[in-house]
């Protein structure tokens, strides 16, 4: 069987072929880098410029002075130990709760098969279609004053927590990828005389070990980089997340500053992708099969 390709094979041993192939390459390889780290590059760039080079038009492609200093100046003036605190804790928090009950939710609709529960699913799905921002008034209503409880969550740690484990996407890739574990294996567990709790702990989660990879960096990456959520819901300077404290501390920072102290709020994420970037894509493509 032969392989359709934009280029067949004997256009692409032609000398004109190759050549257009490889220009064609070179400039969408090209133009797809800079646009993802031309801003990356000029960010961590501009936190080395004084406050007049940062500003000045046409802005200059190397810094033409080196100031490392505004990155531990920035430490210090916007106190990015405190705020680095809060959201670490905010997001391991979130992980916890997204790691117990989104688990528990997909391991019921694909393996104990609940009444009505293709239909639960497809609503939850359905939530993927609402943009975020219409969400906002009804969640912040509903944390003003929590129905039954009654209690207001601002400034507490289940502002954060409570509405990130309502993930519809992180429970439907648990459920695909519980849906591909072969139901012999879990039925044999059963026979032996496991409660599906037991299945769960001691069959299902140390082989579900990808899939809970990707859904632990999706939850920690997810409240690292929320915004408008945090500012709502955080007024308190003490307890604010990084981005939220960095815009409340800008005023009267100096630009190249400011940029420093956002150069220094994006490098755990970048880290994090540039760690498990092979766990993120295969845990992604795990279940996409059926084994």
């Amino acid at each position: 069987m032969s392989t359709r390709t934009l280029i067949s094979p004997a256009q692409l041993a032609r000398p004109r072929g190759k050549a257009l192939y490889w220009v064609v390459f070179a400039v969408v390889v090209g133009g797809f880098t800079l646009a993802f780290l031309g801003p990356l590059y000029w960010m961590v760039s501009s936190g080395f410029k004084d406050t007049q080079e940062v500003i000045q038009t046409p802005p200059t492609l190397v810094p033409e002075t080196f100031a490392p200093e505004n990155y531990s100046r920035a430490w210090e003036v916007m106190d990015l130990s405190t705020l680095l605190f809060n959201t670490l804790y905010y997001a391991f928090g979130a992980l916890a709760f997204q790691l117990v009950l989104d688990v528990a939710a997909a391991y019921s609709l694909s393996k104990l098969r609940p009444i009505f529960g293709k239909a639960v699913l497809g609503m939850m799905l359905a939530t993927l279609m609402i943009p975020a921002t219409v969400l906002v008034v009804p969640q912040y209503l509903t944390v003003l004053d929590l129905p039954i409880f009654e209690r207001n969550l601002l400034n507490s740690p289940w502002v954060i927590w409570l509405p990130s484990v309502t993930n519809a996407f992180n429970i439907f890739l648990l459920k695909r990828f519980f849906d591909s574990i072969p139901k012999e294996l879990l039925d044999a567990a059963s026979i032996d005389g496991a409660s599906p709790m037991r299945i769960l702990w001691s069959l299902v989660l140390p082989i579900s070990r990808p899939i809970l990879g990707v859904v632990s960096i999706f939850a920690v990456v997810g409240v690292w980089k929320d915004f408008l959520w945090p500012m709502l819901t955080l007024p308190d300077p003490a307890g604010q997340t990084l981005n939220v404290g960095i815009y409340s501390l800008s005023n009267g920072v100096p630009v190249n500053v400011l940029i420093a102290a956002l150069t220094i709020a994006s490098v755990p994420t970048l880290l994090i992708f540039l760690v498990f970037q092979r766990n993120i894509m295969s845990g992604l493509t795990a279940g996409g099969l059926k084994g």
